[in-house]
This record gives structure tokens, C-alpha cells and sequence, in this order.
């Protein structure tokens, strides 16, 4: 058998032989356990008072404003994004980006149940969450999602305006912040921004256009 019947058959089965492809076995593999590792992230968070950047931290502030379910809030909050998100991206990426949305959203529902912490300091929830939203995006990014509009919305602001997409992407975080203090004490805003801090360098050093590809 050939290579190249050799690799049409693993693309038919359960991997894809070629890097930027995948089937829908890795697919679903993908976004479900990027989901389920994002939405620990934001139960570490949730369990310090913690918020972060992005539509995530507008559904923290809301959730520790108001007492409504953060899973519910950030579901509802990236609701407007999807049609931005469907012109600008594709209907593959903002379908997979809605399943996963969609999970994480249940997933931080119910995963309450199942895990119980006694005890957690601000800066190892602000660390480990961090860290845990980390992998959960690096996760969906491989597989072409995501769990936010603002990034979608930061595109098509620099592409109409030019206003640089990671300049929109650091006001609107500042923003969430500013609002924090309204919220929550000084020093939960303080843990906050580590987290933040965190997860954005792990995505600056692994997430890579050369090695995982999003859209292409």
C-alpha cells in the first residue's frame, strides 16, 4: 500500500495524517477536554473570588455582582459575538466555538458536584487557573475554536479602524478591571491580573502560528 493510501486511510479513521487536519474523532476529543480543562480553570478562579479578562471576566463581574450562575452569564454574554464570529471566521469555527462555549457553560454548572475545595489561596487559584485556561484554549485552538467573542470583535476593529487588535484586546481587559473595583476588594483585583498575567504568557510561548493554526 502506498503512502498516500496509507494516509487517506488514517484520515478516514480515527487521526488525520496531515498535521493541519483533523477528523471528527480528534475533533470531539479536542473540544471536549479543552472545555472540561477550561472550565476548571474557572472553577479555581470562582472558588477565590477571582475574575479575568475577555467576555469570561464580564460574566465574573456580573455573577459577583448580581448572584447569577456564571455558567448561565457566560453563555449569554457571547451570544452577540457569534454572528461577528460567523462573518469573520467561518461557520466551522464559530459552530465548534459555540459546542465549546456551550460545554464549558454546563460543565462549570455542574462540576460543583464533583469537586469539593476545603481551601485554596488567591495566588495558587490565580496560578492554577491561570494555567488551566491556559491549556483548555491552547486545546480548542488546535482544533480551530475558542471561548471568547472580544478576540473576534479586537479582529474586526483593527481591520475597519486600524486600531491594533491587541490594543482593543488590552483596554477592554483593562476595563473589566477597572470595573472589578467596583466589585470586589483591591486585593482579589490584584490575584486577578496575576492570573491574567499567567495565561497570556502561556498562550504568548505556546501558542505559536507555525504550530497551531486556527483558522486558515
Amino acid at each position: 500500500m502506498t503512502q498516500q493510501k496509507q494516509a487517506q486511510k488514517r484520515s478516514l479513521g480515527f487521526y488525520s495524517a496531515d498535521p493541519a487536519q483533523h477528523t471528527l474523532l480528534e475533533d470531539t476529543q479536542g473540544l471536549a477536554t479543552g472545555a472540561l480543562v477550561a472550565a476548571l480553570g474557572f472553577y479555581f478562579l470562582n472558588q477565590v473570588g477571582l475574575l479575568t479578562g475577555g467576555t469570561a471576566g464580564v460574566a465574573f463581574l456580573l455573577h459577583y455582582a448580581f448572584g447569577i450562575s456564571f455558567g448561565f452569564l457566560f453563555f449569554i454574554v457571547n451570544l452577540p459575538f457569534y454572528y461577528l464570529s460567523f462573518r469573520r471566521l467561518g461557520l466551522a469555527f464559530s459552530f465548534k466555538t459555540f459546542i465549546a462555549i456551550g460545554l464549558v457553560s454546563v460543565i462549570t454548572e455542574i462540576e460543583q458536584k464533583f469537586l469539593l475545595i476545603q481551601y485554596l489561596h488567591p495566588a495558587w487559584g490565580a496560578l492554577l487557573g491561570g494555567l488551566l485556561l491556559g491549556y483548555g484554549l491552547l486545546a480548542l485552538y488546535r482544533h480551530r475554536a475558542s471561548l471568547g467573542g472580544v478576540g473576534i470583535l479586537a479582529i474586526y476593529i483593527q481591520e475597519h479602524f486600524a486600531i491594533q487588535a491587541g490594543l482593543v484586546q488590552l483596554a477592554f481587559d483593562i476595563c473589566v478591571m477597572i470595573c472589578a473595583f467596583f466589585v470586589v476588594s483591591l486585593e482579589i483585583v490584584i490575584w486577578s491580573v496575576l492570573g491574567a498575567v499567567v495565561l497570556n504568557i502561556f498562550l504568548a510561548i505556546n501558542h505559536r502560528s507555525d504550530r497551531y493554526i486556527v483558522v486558515r
